[in-house]
């Protein structure tokens, strides 16, 4: 099965996530499919906090990829964004 998850990547109190698309066997942050956004949670005011690339999440998902309840949430708040930035 294939799983759409955050890796974690960064310094030591410093967390980076990176929004993979990968088997779920295979462990936390080995080797991907593909990297379809970024999760930064200590984001200052200029960086973006998230960016995801919903084009190629729902294909994704269309061929049948699960979304872990994280990056379920990141997407559902991104669109919402988006949403609102467009109006």
């Amino acid at each position: 099965m294939v799983t759409i998850r955050l890796t974690r990547r960064g310094a030591r109190n410093q967390p980076y996530f990176h929004v993979v698309v990968t088997d779920h066997r295979k462990r936390q942050g080995g080797k991907s499919l593909e990297l379809v956004g970024f999760f930064n949670p200590k984001a200052r005011k200029a960086e973006p906090k998230v960016r995801l690339d919903l084009p190629r999440i729902e294909h994704w998902v269309s061929v049948g990829a699960q979304v872990s309840e994280r990056v379920d949430a990141l997407v559902k708040a991104y669109r919402k964004q988006a949403v609102a930035a467009a109006a």
